[in-house]
Formats: structure tokens, C-alpha cells, sequence
């Protein structure tokens, strides 16, 4: 994935026969998916100017502009849409984009690798950061808490985690 581009969403497909869609929103306000038009996919490829009609369960009702038949909005479900860096907000020191973490080394508190972020899930309750064991293809899920994560240094592209007791 390319450094400036983020995903912000993905279309779980379509809604109606008008040529609406179901997106997703991975924005911490939802609704500012809309903001953030045009958006692309992953490789910058297509353009989609979203409006939000309403929200739904999981969602929201979009209209892209681009998308004007049910086939259309069908041939685009699972794609997952990018907005570019610079439209997105500056965080906070103690937040981050998941992109952003994706790769970074995993140190423990006495500087052993323990591995490198592949994922960052989150499934309700708490973010979870996937950890890469060193030559292994085995992953480990370390709570992305202040508790569990103490350091984040995007510049060095290091995390040093403090693990629950038998995590690894």
C-alpha cells in the first residue's frame, strides 16, 4: 500500500436498484468517510465522490457518483476505498493511523524482538495489535492498551511492548 493513501472504508455492496452501496466506515467519526472524497482504491486507481444518504446497520447508504446501475454498485462490493494523507486529520501524539503501525518492529521492555505488526484488528472491545513472530508464520494478538503498548516510535518504526505474563 502506498505511504499516502489510507483506508477509510469499504463497500460491503450494493443497496437497492438504483445504483447505491453499503459502505463501512473505519473513520473515528464515522460520517467523515464523505469528507474525504474523492477517494480511490488501494492502487489510486478510480476515483469515487461519495454522499451519504443515510445511515444503516453497520453503514451507511452511499451514492457514488460514478456508480449508476445495481450491476455497477455489484461489481464493487469487497473493494476497499482510500482517502489520500493530507485530507485526513493530524492526530494526537498518543494516536495513530493502523497504517502507520503495520510493520513496525515489536521490542519487549529488555529490547528482545518479539516481532512485527501485521494487522491491527479491532473486534468491539479494545484495538488488538497482530504480532509476526521472528521466522515463523505464527502471529500473536497483544491488546493495544498504554498498559501493554507503552512506546510507540513511528520515526524509529519500533513499538516496545510490555506483554501480559505468558503471552509469548
Amino acid at each position: 500500500m502506498s505511504d499516502d493513501l489510507v483506508c477509510v472504508g469499504g463497500i460491503s455492496g450494493s443497496y437497492g436498484v438504483h445504483g447505491e452501496l453499503r459502505v463501512k466506515s473505519f473513520c473515528a467519526e464515522p460520517e467523515a468517510i464523505e469528507t474525504y472524497s474523492p477517494l480511490t482504491r488501494e492502487d489510486g486507481s478510480d476515483s469515487f465522490h461519495l454522499s451519504i444518504i443515510r445511515p444503516v446497520k453497520n453503514g451507511f447508504v452511499v451514492r457514488i457518483a460514478e456508480v449508476a446501475t445495481k450491476e455497477a454498485a455489484d461489481a464493487l462490493k469487497g473493494t476497499q476505498l482510500f482517502a489520500r494523507r493530507e485530507q485526513l486529520p493530524s492526530l494526537p501524539d498518543d494516536e495513530y493511523y493502523y497504517s502507520d503501525l503495520v510493520g513496525l518492529t515489536v521490542s519487549d521492555t529488555g529490547g528482545t524482538v518479539l516481532g512485527t505488526v501485521k494487522t491491527v484488528q479491532n473486534h468491539g472491545a479494545a484495538d488488538l495489535l497482530e504480532v509476526l513472530l521472528p521466522s515463523s508464520s505464527a502471529t500473536v494478538l497483544i491488546p493495544f492498551t498504554m498498559a501493554a503498548i507503552p512506546t510507540v516510535d513511528l520515526e524509529s518504526g519500533r513499538i516496545v511492548a510490555d506483554p501480559p505474563e505468558g503471552l509469548f
